[in-house]
């Protein structure tokens, strides 16, 4: 399942979050630092949610308050929910 979900408080505008399970399969970051993100993103690529939240949650980008690993974390845990609430259905 391919879930998008618009960051906030970041220079990405969004990311696309493709689960299996609680494991993190792929993600695409659109707009911020290109090759930071692609990093980012083979780093946690198959990794599970636990995992990543442990390691990116909380994290902020210079003044801001969040970023965009901190808004991964976010978007998988709202990606979890929407595939709990459509297997409830």
């Amino acid at each position: 399942m391919v879930y998008r979900y618009k960051t906030k408080g970041t220079c990405s505008v969004c990311i696309d979050v493709e689960m299996e399970g609680n494991t993190l399969k792929n993600a695409v970051f659109h707009g911020g630092c290109n090759g930071n993100l692609q990093g980012i993103s083979a780093l946690v690529s198959g990794l599970t949610y636990e995992e990543i939240r442990d390691k990116l949650s909380g994290i902020k980008c210079g003044f801001k308050s969040t970023s965009c690993p901190d808004q991964l974390v976010r978007a998988l845990e709202e990606a979890m929910k929407n595939a709990e609430s459509q297997s409830a259905e």
